[in-house]
């Protein structure tokens, strides 16, 4: 991917997790597909992760395909997006987020 096509990758990036409504979540591998880069999903996590820390992006209602936060259980990273989810009320149980209930449906 040339720099150019990375730069519009991750604009289209932006803009489907800028889409994600309160309360619902996406994977990785959705939001690449929403972004027309079917197969990027592991990309998607590198944009998250190199988001600015004052970012605005609700960056923290992607997560992985198991309905799991993917930073390393009990880490502050881990222990901030957990809280910003249940703040937004999506349950954990055994730390995962039911996908069937809280996944995102673009309609």
């Amino acid at each position: 991917m040339n720099s150019e096509d990375s730069t519009n990758a991750k604009e289209r990036i932006w803009q489907i997790v800028y889409r994600i409504p309160r309360g619902n979540v996406a994977s990785y591998g959705q939001v690449a597909k929403m972004a027309d880069l079917p197969g990027y999903a592991r990309y998607v996590g590198y944009v998250m992760k190199t988001l600015p820390a004052d970012t605005k992006l609700p960056w923290y209602r992607v997560v992985n395909s198991q309905g799991r936060i993917s930073f390393v259980l009990g880490t502050s990273q881990y222990l901030r997006q957990k809280s910003l989810l249940e703040a937004e009320g999506i349950v954990f149980i055994g730390g995962r987020i039911s996908l069937k209930k809280y996944r995102w449906q673009l309609t």
